[in-house]
This record gives C-alpha cells, sequence and structure tokens, in this order.
C-alpha cells in the first residue's frame, strides 16, 4: 500500500473516531441583553477563553437602591433587580438591543413604549421613566439601569459564565408536568439536542468540545428558582417547575454552566463532543 493511501486510511479513521465522541449537537443560541428582558436568538457567536458569553447580562435595572458600585463590582444577588422569579411582567415585553448603537427598544403588544441608548444619561431615563410606570406596583425604588463594568456580568452566581440546557430535559420534564415545557423558561445561552434526559449532569468536571475550536470546561449544575414557573410567552405563571423537580428528583437543578477554556466561534448545528 502506499504512504498517499495509509495517510488516507489514517485520515479517515481520525475522522471516524472524532464523529464516534459527538454526543450533542448546538439546537439553538441565545443572549440576553437585559437581565430579566427577552432572550435574543443568535445564529453564531465568537467565544473569548475566560470571558463570560458575549452580549450577556450587560445591564440590569435596579429594583431600588441595591448597593452595586461600578467602580468596584460586586455579585449582588436577583432579588435587588427586576426580574421574573418576582416580576412576571416582564415577560410580556419585547426588547432589543443593538450594540453597535447602544440603544434598547422596548415593545408591548406590538407597539413601543420605551427606546433609549444606554450609553447616555438621557436614554438611561427614558428606560427608567418607562419602568417607573410599567413596574410601579413592584418597586422597592426608584428603578435604575445599571451597567456591566468591564469583566463584570449581571449574572445569578459568580460561576455563570456559560449556560448550556439539555432539550431532552425539557422534553422529560414536560411530560412530568402533564404539557409542553418552553426551553427558553431556563434562559440558556447553549441549547443542546442529542442527548438522553438529565445526561448533561454527568458532564460536571469534564471538558466539551463545540465545533471546530470550542473548548468548554463544565463546572457545575444550574439550580433552579420560581422564574421558570413564568411562561416565556404568556408571561403568565402557570407552573411549578422547582417544585415538580423537588417532588421527583429531591432537586431543583435544571442545565450546567461552563466556563471557556479555549474560544472560537460557534454555530447553529455545531457538533459537542467529550474530550478523553
Amino acid at each position: 500500500m502506499s504512504e498517499s493511501t495509509d495517510d488516507a486510511e489514517l485520515f479517515t479513521t481520525a475522522e471516524d473516531a472524532a464523529r464516534s465522541l459527538a454526543f450533542a449537537s448546538i439546537q439553538s443560541i441565545y443572549r440576553y441583553p437585559v437581565k430579566g428582558l427577552t432572550p435574543e436568538r443568535l445564529e453564531l457567536v465568537e467565544l473569548m477563553a475566560g470571558k463570560y458569553f458575549p452580549g450577556d447580562r450587560l445591564f440590569a435595572i435596579e429594583n431600588g437602591p441595591s448597593g452595586f458600585i461600578a467602580e468596584a463590582p460586586d455579585f449582588q444577588p436577583k432579588i435587588k433587580f427586576l426580574m421574573l422569579m418576582r416580576n412576571e411582567r416582564l415577560a410580556a415585553l419585547e426588547a432589543r438591543f443593538d450594540d453597535a448603537t447602544a440603544e434598547l427598544v422596548i415593545r408591548l403588544e406590538d407597539a413601543e413604549v420605551a427606546r433609549g441608548k444606554l450609553d447616555t444619561a438621557e436614554g438611561r431615563e427614558a428606560i427608567e421613566a418607562f419602568f417607573q410606570r410599567y413596574s410601579r406596583y413592584e418597586l422597592r425604588g426608584a428603578p435604575r439601569v445599571l451597567a456591566a463594568p468591564p469583566e463584570f456580568r449581571f449574572v445569578d452566581t459568580t460561576e455563570g459564565y456559560v449556560s448550556l440546557i439539555n432539550l431532552a430535559s425539557c422534553r422529560a420534564l414536560g411530560d412530568l408536568i402533564g404539557q409542553p415545557v418552553d426551553p427558553l423558561r431556563f434562559r440558556g445561552n447553549l441549547y443542546l439536542d442529542g442527548m438522553e434526559p438529565w445526561e448533561e449532569f454527568d458532564l460536571v468536571g469534564h471538558t466539551i468540545e463545540v465545533g471546530s475550536h470550542v473548548r468548554l470546561k463544565i463546572t457545575q449544575r444550574i439550580f433552579r428558582c420560581a422564574a421558570t414557573n413564568v411562561d416565556p410567552v404568556t408571561a403568565k405563571r402557570d407552573m411549578d417547575v422547582p417544585g415538580t423537580l423537588m417532588r421527583t428528583f429531591g432537586h431543583t437543578d435544571c442545565g450546567i454552566f461552563a466556563e471557556i477554556e479555549q474560544g472560537g466561534l460557534i454555530v447553529d448545528g455545531d457538533s459537542v463532543r467529550i474530550t478523553l
């Protein structure tokens, strides 16, 4: 057999081995520019090692004084912000953030209700004035738009760099509840298909590869709160997701967190492999 034939056979074997390690694929990609507001679907995203998910939780709406100091940012519990766990009417809003202009546009029932550039005082005041009216019965003080300084995000835990949701687990949870569970209730960044229900928990402590270059270290399971009880389309609190999980499994976990070990581009349909 010629040397070129040997090389071709080795290359084919390597490709087959790589394919055999694939256990899932990326079904969809989302970011959440403003904590508690609308998810935005992405066709692709470029991750950077050691960083947060791009464009994710860049802003939060402070519900009265929170103690947050931009010059010395520190993790704050989500109860200090407008958020779905307590403020389900947020799900009725359609929000879109433009990276190039830093403009946030909010719509309600197909009508624009607020618009403001979040990098200007006037723009932030326009958004704050809207929430002063819209959330007036849920406010503990004046709402204020907070912007995350570099290397900080308004995530729910200090380990929340990238969140991954197993769609099979969502379907299995729907079977337990007796009606479909919209995966967007879990506000994840990467939604995976092709796995067994709850198989994602076995990945904790392992590193996975996504697409051609990205490597994610799975760090922990995600504890779920009452925010998942809110339907992301109707804004109605119509399920008891944490309670169902606790009664069935003795925990309230759904999804996993990961840190970015090696950056790169991720697109819809990318394969997900576990490293050996």
